[in-house]
């Protein structure tokens, strides 16, 4: 029988270079998607799917993010004697989401590294990890699908997404065991020709805590960053780990300006009413 999954790590300890200015004060997961922040995006996410307790792994610019999931007493206090009872629930729902923890990354750079600094936290659990700009918008929230899945086969869980050809150069793309859903290699932004598939690997993973000797293993790759695909490309080598496609949904990256953009519309466009007044000048 499996343990269940109770915990989540996102990595919040980027700086967000590519939309600077804004984020020289603003974190990138607190930019707006309509009336929500990113990072509220994901943490209702995982909220909806059965975690408990999630742990952000942040860096000193990220102090915008823990006031957000913080308790508000003041500006609550204002919206009750304005009579806005309504507004006064959604902000207090913001807090109670989940058990919030904030951690500091280690020295480095790279997306394995909050992984390897919350592992104290996490223990001996499985765990889902999530990057903090990484949208998955589906009917069934995909942690929840993640969870499923591990139910089911017991080991760790790599969520997965088919790109076109012209795409794969961007993304980490898998190569599965023949006929299967268990993944053999990733390969990094690799050339059209040398893609084993068309499936990348995005920001949304189960791991079981055999991840973290996996990742302590990883050396420094490409741009001096230690990359979690590495981690998964060592844990491979010795357990089984399965692909996870995303059912009645999509995965939506913010982690550009026009990928950001595009994310921002997809979602203004599946607003009924917000869909009725948006108009774009040619």
């Amino acid at each position: 029988m499996v343990k269940k999954v109770r915990k989540a790590v996102i990595a919040v300890a980027g700086f967000g270079t590519r939309f600077l200015p804004i984020t020289k004060t603003i974190p990138k997961e607190m930019l707006p998607i309509l009336n929500k922040p990113i990072i509220q995006h994901i943490v209702e996410e995982l909220s909806a799917s059965g975690i408990e307790e999630i742990i952000l792994v942040t860096n000193w610019q990220k102090k915008a993010v823990e006031d957000h999931f913080d308790p508000s007493i003041e500006l609550e206090h204002q919206l009750i004697k304005q009579g806005r009872s309504a507004l006064v629930a959604q902000m207090k729902k913001i807090s109670s989401l989940a058990k919030f923890i904030y951690i500091r990354q280690i020295e480095g750079y790279g997306n394995a590294l909050p992984i390897i600094t919350a592992e104290n936290i996490v223990g001996d659990e499985p765990f889902i990890y999530a990057f903090g700009d990484d949208l998955v918008k589906s009917r069934v929230p995909f942690a929840k699908q993640l969870i499923e899945t591990y139910k089911k086969y017991g080991c760790s869980i790599v969520g997965v997404q088919k790109v076109s050809s012209k795409e794969v150069s961007k993304y980490g793309i898998v190569r599965l065991r023949q006929k299967t859903r268990f993944l053999e290699d990733i390969i990094e932004k690799p050339s059209q020709s040398e893609a084993p598939s068309n499936l990348a690997v995005f920001g949304r993973y189960l791991f079981t805590p055999d991840i973290f000797k996996a990742m302590r293993a990883v050396k420094k790759g490409r741009s001096d960053e230690y990359w979690t695909a590495d981690g998964i490309r060592i844990l491979a080598k010795t357990q089984p780990i399965a692909t996870q496609k995303v059912r009645g949904g999509r995965w939506l990256t913010t982690g550009d300006p026009i990928s950001y953009l595009n994310a921002l519309i997809e979602y203004a466009l599946d607003d009924p009413k917000l869909k009725k007044q948006i108009t774009f000048n040619k």
